[in-house]
């Protein structure tokens, strides 16, 4: 299993069009893909299926949030450095 932590900083974080570009770098991997966080108000781990627009949205992931991504196959290593990337690069917009 590979694991990365990266920081959401892109205005609008984990919703609407970075969520399907998410989905879809995600679908493109044969590994089984997860994403995590901690709710901030709630201080509660939540936990998606990278590769589900639905759960990825219901994540709540906002700016400045740190997400957990992790892959489990035998592509998980570029699956998580092409998630990381996505990431880091605030989803093709302005952060």
């Amino acid at each position: 299993m590979k694991e990365a932590r990266v920081l959401v900083n892109n205005k609008v974080g984990l919703h609407a069009r970075p969520a399907a570009l998410f989905v879809q770098t995600a679908s493109k991997f044969q590994s089984e893909v997860n994403v995590s966080c901690v709710d901030p108000k709630e201080d509660k781990l939540r936990t998606a299926n990278a590769k589900s627009i639905l759960g990825i949205l219901t994540l709540g992931v906002f700016q400045g949030i740190e997400i957990t991504i992790t892959a489990d196959g035998a592509d998980e290593e570029d699956a998580v450095k092409a998630l990381v990337e996505l990431v880091e690069n605030n989803f093709g917009e302005e952060a």
